[in-house]
């Protein structure tokens, strides 16, 4: 994948209404195709006396599957456009469902684009997206005369650490990504000249959120 990518991690909808029409949008995170049509399926029983309830997926690091559907809107009005604003947003992994209650009032093909995708972007706003990395875990040792010095470095290159070890020398376990840890590691052996070690652990996704290094499932 790529180094970093943008995911929806916590589920949540929004609402708008249109000429009398409510349009309300629901979203959650998927892994898998099975995950995303168990979604949708659960929304359209939950609002089983809706007009419409129309959706859109994708799902994998380089959008592998990508599904929509209309459910009886015209061609090309719902589904479709509701895609283009996941994809448009760069969100990966990421289902939504957009059901409308008619409001008696027709709004036309230009009218109905509008409103799905104004749907989706108000869901989105009261969703949780995330930059997930793909990195490894480091543990990075030094003395404890050099710990102010590497936390300096490490905070001005974003790294938040996993863990601290106060032992006879001080390990920090940090999340490096695969595309910077070259770098962060020179910067750390040169800013503390040389009185450092690295051992390099597991691959892994992380992401930060709330200040917090967080290990997402792979």
């Amino acid at each position: 994948m790529a180094d970093s990518i943008k995911i929806l991690y916590k589920e949540g909808n929004g609402e708008i209404t249109e000429k009398k029409s409510r349009f309300i949008a629901t979203l959650r995170p998927v892994s898998d195709l099975d995950s995303a049509m168990s979604f949708i399926e659960e929304i359209r029983k939950k609002n089983w006396d809706a007009r419409h309830n129309c959706y859109a997926f994708t799902i994998g690091d380089n959008h592998e599957i990508t599904r929509c559907s209309d459910d009886g809107e015209p061609s090309g009005t719902a589904g479709r456009p509701m895609l283009e604003v996941l994809m448009g947003e760069g969100v990966h992994n990421a289902a939504v469902v957009v059901t409308r209650y008619f409001g008696g009032v027709l709004l036309g093909t230009g009218g109905l684009v509008r409103a799905y995708q104004a749907a989706v972007k108000e869901g989105l706003d009261h969703c949780s997206v995330i930059e997930k990395t793909a990195g490894d875990i480091w543990e990075i040792s030094c003395n404890y005369s050099s710990i102010g010095k590497l936390q300096y470095i490490m905070a001005s290159e974003g790294v938040i650490p996993l863990a601290t070890d106060y032992a006879s020398d001080i390990i920090v376990k940090a999340a490096l990504s695969c595309g910077s840890c070259d770098n962060i590691i020179k910067e750390i052996t040169e800013g503390l000249n040389g009185n450092v070690s690295f051992k390099k652990g597991e691959a892994v996704s992380y992401a930060v959120l709330d200040g917090k290094t967080i290990i997402l499932k792979q």
